[in-house]
């Protein structure tokens, strides 16, 4: 919500003489910014999505998302409230009859020209003549307590390095609700206990068993340690987890 209303915000202190969709009209800020799909209208028929409908603007120029059954990809470009979307790829699992149905709406009606518009918490997308109508609720962050973190990166100040070969997923992170720290390091279960206040996590004594794994599991399991001396500070970017320490290491982990 909280998305949604700062670009709103942003679209109305910026706004211009010409009217909406005029040619001095500000480009839509959608860059960055993650959506739940509603339901999908083509010709007046309105479909509902599926669980796992979603929709993503990157900051790299790109659209992408899930159908709730196949993933999509295409290139996007912004000019003022329209949007234009190139053909997607899609991944190419089968879906029930009923999936599919819904995946060729969706994706029909983002390909090609789209007026953008952004009301309340939500952005539509509706097509020149008006037949493809998409609606797309903000998708908030995944919340920092609860949810399992896989980590997938290693940070030295700005920079992310990749996590030593062969240890790939195999440090899992849990910060749950009962104010502990738990799940693996790579190689050695880990647990401590976890006070998280604002954006900032306190960990007491950690505490790991004393399992010898191959070199590169006890290398990420290491450097992870070494990371989780004194206090932490921490960001949540949608479905992603960045920590940092007092030294600007630290790591990032994505959900699930």
């Amino acid at each position: 919500m909280l998305v949604a209303t700062a670009l709103l915000v942003l679209l109305s202190a910026c706004g211009s003489g010409q009217g909406a969709g005029g040619p001095d009209a500000p480009d839509v800020p959608v860059a960055g910014t993650h959506w739940t799909v509603g339901a999908v209208t083509v010709d007046g028929v309105r479909s509902v999505a599926p669980a796992g409908a979603t929709v993503e603007f990157t900051r790299d120029g790109r659209v992408r998302g899930s159908s709730g059954c196949n993933g999509f990809d295409a290139a996007v470009a912004v000019h003022g409230e329209t949007l234009s979307v190139s053909p997607a790829t899609r991944t190419l699992i089968g879906c029930p009859d009923d999936r599919q149905r819904f995946e060729d709406a969706l994706i029909g009606s983002l390909e090609g020209e789209v007026e953008a518009r952004l009301k309340g918490g939500g952005l539509t997308l509706v097509s020149a003549d008006g037949r493809h109508r998409v609606e797309l609720v903000t998708e908030p962050d995944v919340p920092l307590l609860g949810t399992a973190w896989t980590v997938n990166a290693l940070l030295d100040g700005d920079t992310a390095g990749s996590l030593p070969a062969g240890s790939e997923g195999k440090a899992k992170l849990t910060f749950g609700k009962d104010g502990r720290l738990t799940g693996s390091l790579g190689c050695n279960r880990v647990t401590a206990p976890a006070k998280v206040t604002g954006d900032t996590i306190t960990l007491g004594a950690v505490a790991t068993t004393r399992m010898i794994c191959t070199g590169p599991e006890m290398d990420l399991e290491t450097k992870l340690y070494d990371a989780l001396d004194g206090p932490l500070h921490y960001r949540l970017d949608h479905r992603t987890l960045i920590v940092t320490d007092v030294d600007g290491g630290g790591f990032t982990a994505t959900a699930g």
